[in-house]
């Protein structure tokens, strides 16, 4: 009987929560505010932490996974926090709940996704200096994760399987459009 109780009574909490999070009409707990309840800024962007992560429809081990992503270092952007899960959205725009211990502050972004697929060759140029005049040193196919060190605004300083320089801010997922940060 305290078994029965006991599902019942979690059927009757998360029933709500649940849908009240499909239907994205209401809030959880400070979600979509400055800051999260972590204390941190929403949206932020982090990276995937595990190379086996779990994308729920909710926010716990109780919802349904709708996605597994297979890639550790993967940018996410955090949109909604509720506890110890994150609203993350990747950069094909889906978007679902993660337990805060698979993401990393270790920022990384995705060279120009939007360019992928366009069937002629094009590239992300990796320049030698912050500057659209500096020589180009590498040509990164759109798609292509790489670690960021910093962004001044304009440029991204990044790390492409050990080849370093500078990509403009305009051409990555993963950084704000003026964000600033080392």
């Amino acid at each position: 009987m305290k078994v029965m109780r006991r599902i019942a009574l979690k059927a009757a909490l998360v029933l709500p929560l649940s849908l009240a999070v499909l239907a994205g009409g209401v809030e959880l707990a400070g979600a979509q505010s400055a800051k999260g309840a972590s204390g941190l800024p929403l949206p932020r962007f982090v990276s995937l932490k595990s190379k086996r992560v779990n994308l729920r429809v909710g926010p716990s081990t109780d919802y349904a996974t709708s996605w597994m992503y297979t890639k550790a270092g993967l940018p996410v952007e955090i949109i909604q926090e509720y506890d110890n899960w994150r609203r993350i959205r990747d950069a094909d725009g889906t978007e679902g709940w993660v337990n805060h211990a698979l993401l990393s502050g270790e920022r990384t972004a995705i060279a120009a996704p939007w360019m992928r697929g366009k069937g002629e060759a094009v590239y992300v140029n990796m320049r030698r200096d912050p500057l659209p005049s500096s020589s180009v040193i590498a040509k990164l196919e759109p798609g292509v994760v790489f670690r960021v060190k910093e962004c001044t605004g304009d440029w991204c300083h990044v790390d492409a399987g050990g080849t370093e320089g500078w990509v403009a801010q305009s051409e990555v997922w993963g950084a704000y459009p003026g964000e600033a940060f080392k």
